[in-house]
């Protein structure tokens, strides 16, 4: 436990953020495994609208500073294949 003021008020900040950025992450992992999932049952309408919805939750991460934007550009690159490939 730190005794500097300064550092109890980072560590509750950075708890907060952590928790915020994980409910994030969540959303954005599990709208990725349904966008996998409709690909795999070959339902291709849905598939590319949930594709739009993933880039767009991507591109907000990468904004909000959660994840990189290499790993971004990488997902975004391989589930277009994916769909390209299934289609």
């Amino acid at each position: 436990m730190p005794n500097i003021k300064s550092a109890k008020k980072r560590l509750i900040t950075n708890e907060k953020a952590r928790v915020r950025n994980k409910g994030k992450i969540t959303v954005l992992r599990s709208t990725e495994k349904s966008l996998r999932e409709a690909v795999e049952a070959s339902e291709m309408e849905t598939a590319q609208k949930l594709l739009a919805t993933v880039f767009n939750k991507l591109d907000k991460a990468v904004k909000a500073g959660i994840i990189h934007k290499n790993k971004s550009a990488r997902k975004k690159s391989r589930l277009s294949a994916l769909l390209k490939a299934k289609k």
